[in-house]
C-alpha cells in the first residue's frame, strides 16, 4: 500500500484543535438509544430505588410470574429512556435455566460479572433498522460477536424483535435491536407491567460514557466495526487539574444522537486519575455514567434532591460560592436569568457554553457500593434549527453546549474531595 493510500491514525489533537466533521460513514443505520441493561444481584429491589430515584415508571417484567426461571428483569421508563434490571436465579433450582428463550444470559456467566464489576451496565442498547445486516458488518469489520442475530417472537404482542450483540469495551456490549411491528412494552416474553410513579420529566439518554486503559485502541476499534466518528475530544491539559486528569473522545453515529464517549486516566499527576480509581474497583473497563436528559433541570433536580436522603440518589458536593460568582461572568449574564442563576447555586447546578448553545449538568454520586458508575443529569438550551421534514418544526441539534469543558476541573475536585473522605475513614 502506497503512502498516500495509508489509513489516517488516530490521534488525540486536544480540544482547541480538534474540527468537527460528520463524514455520515455509518456500517449500519443506527436510529437511536433503545436501552441499558443493568447486570445485578437484585432486579427486585434495585429496579425499585431507580424508579423512586429517578421518576422511572415500571413497564415490563420477565420472571418467574411469567414463566422465566432463568433471571429476574424489570424494565424502567421515562419518555425516551429505558433501563432493565436483570439478575439471575439460582442454578441449582429445579427446573432451573428451562425455557427462557434469551440466548445472550447465562446463569454462571452473569454471577461472574456481577462478582467482577458489582451493579454495572452489561448492555448498551441501540435501535437498528437491520441487526442482522448490522452484525454482519460490524463481525466483517472487526467487531467481536458475542451473541449472533436471533428472533424473538411473542403472538400476543405482535411483530418480531431482532437482537445481537458485538462487545463494546470489557465486558459491555453493545447490542444490536431491531423491532418489526412489534408492539409489546420492551422485548417478546417481557409482559406488561404497570406502577405509577412520580415523574421527574426525565426524556432521553444523551451520552453513555466509558472508562477504558487505552483510549485510542479501544476509539479505533469502535469506529473500525460501526463507522462511528469522532464527535468532540479532550485532552488532560483541557480537563484536568493538578491532582488528576483523563484523555477523551465522543464517538458518534451519523445522526449524532448517539454518543458515544470514551475516557482514559492519565499518570504522573499528584494524585490518581478517578479513571484509574474506576477501572481497579470496577475491574477492568466499562460503563462510568448516562447522561440523562431533561428538558427542565430544575424540576428535576428538585423532585430528585427531595429523595437524596430517603432512598433517592446522593449528589456530588457543589461548587464553592466563588463559582457562582464567576458563573455569569464566564458564560454570559444573558445566559440564564438572575432567578435561575440563583437557583443553580441553589440546587448546585454546573453550568458551560460553548459556540453554540449552553449546557446545565449535575452529577450524583456513585450509584453502588463501589465508586464506580454514576448518573448525570443534564439540560441543553439553545442550538434550535429547522428540521429538515418540516421547516417550521424547530430541533435542538445534538451535543448543544458541549460536554463540560468548563466544568471538568471543577467536577475533578468535588471527585477528589469525595475520595479524600473516603480515604480519610477507611481503616489503616
Amino acid at each position: 500500500m502506497g503512502v498516500t493510500e495509508e489509513k489516517k491514525k488516530l490521534q488525540l489533537v486536544g480540544h482547541k484543535n480538534f474540527k468537527r466533521v460528520n463524514p455520515l460513514s455509518d456500517k449500519f443505520a443506527v436510529l437511536r438509544f433503545h436501552h441499558l441493561d443493568f447486570w445485578c444481584y437484585d432486579a427486585s429491589n434495585t429496579y425499585r430505588r431507580f424508579s423512586h430515584g429517578l421518576g422511572m415508571q415500571l413497564v415490563a417484567k420477565s420472571d418467574q410470574s411469567t414463566g422465566n426461571s432463568t433471571f429476574a428483569s424489570y424494565v424502567l421508563k421515562s419518555n425516551d429512556t429505558m433501563f432493565s434490571f436483570t439478575a439471575p436465579y439460582s442454578s441449582k433450582a429445579e427446573g432451573s435455566g428451562k425455557g427462557a428463550a434469551f440466548p445472550w444470559y447465562e446463569q454462571d456467566s452473569a454471577r461472574d460479572f456481577i462478582a467482577k464489576h458489582g451493579l454495572a451496565v452489561k448492555a448498551v442498547g441501540l435501535l437498528v433498522e437491520d441487526a442482522t445486516q448490522a452484525y454482519a458488518a460490524a463481525t466483517a469489520a472487526g467487531g467481536e460477536g458475542v451473541t449472533p442475530p436471533h428472533t424473538l417472537e411473542d403472538a400476543s404482542q405482535g411483530g418480531k424483535v431482532v437482537i445481537a450483540e458485538v462487545k463494546l469495551y470489557g465486558e459491555v456490549v453493545l447490542r444490536l435491536i431491531q423491532t418489526d411491528g412489534y408492539s409489546g412494552p420492551f422485548l417478546p416474553k417481557y409482559e406488561e407491567a404497570s406502577c405509577t410513579a412520580e415523574t421527574f420529566g426525565i426524556q432521553r439518554m444523551d451520552h453513555v460514557v466509558g472508562n477504558v486503559p487505552n483510549l485510542l485502541e479501544t476509539a479505533e476499534y469502535i469506529m473500525n466495526m460501526t463507522g462511528f466518528h469522532e464527535f468532540a475530544e479532550f485532552v488532560a491539559e483541557d480537563v484536568g487539574t493538578l491532582d488528576s486528569g483523563l484523555n477523551s473522545m465522543v464517538l458518534a453515529c451519523n445522526k449524532e444522537n448517539v454518543l458515544l464517549p470514551v475516557n482514559e486516566p492519565t499518570f504522573g499527576t499528584k494524585r490518581k486519575s478517578q479513571i484509574q480509581t474506576y477501572l481497579e474497583q470496577n475491574e477492568g473497563s466499562g460503563v462510568q455514567h448516562i447522561a440523562l436528559k431533561t428538558d427542565d433541570i430544575f424540576h428535576t433536580l428538585r423532585k430528585m434532591r427531595q429523595r437524596s436522603n430517603c432512598g433517592g440518589f446522593d449528589f456530588m458536593p457543589s461548587p464553592d460560592a466563588g463559582y457562582y460568582e464567576r458563573l455569569p461572568g464566564r458564560v454570559g449574564a444573558d445566559t440564564l436569568t438572575p432567578a435561575q442563576f440563583k437557583e443553580c447555586q441553589e440546587l448546585g447546578i454546573l453550568v458551560d457554553r460553548d459556540d453554540q448553545g449552553v449546557l446545565l449538568q449535575i452529577f450524583t454520586k456513585p450509584l453502588g457500593d463501589r465508586p464506580t458508575i454514576f448518573i448525570e443529569i443534564i439540560q441543553r438550551v439553545g442550538c434550535m434549527v429547522p428540521t429538515k421534514e418540516d421547516a417550521t418544526v424547530l430541533s435542538q441539534t445534538p451535543g448543544c453546549g458541549g460536554f463540560g469543558k468548563g466544568n471538568f476541573s471543577e467536577l475533578f475536585k468535588s471527585i477528589e474531595d469525595y475520595e479524600r473522605t473516603l480515604d480519610s475513614t477507611t481503616p489503616k
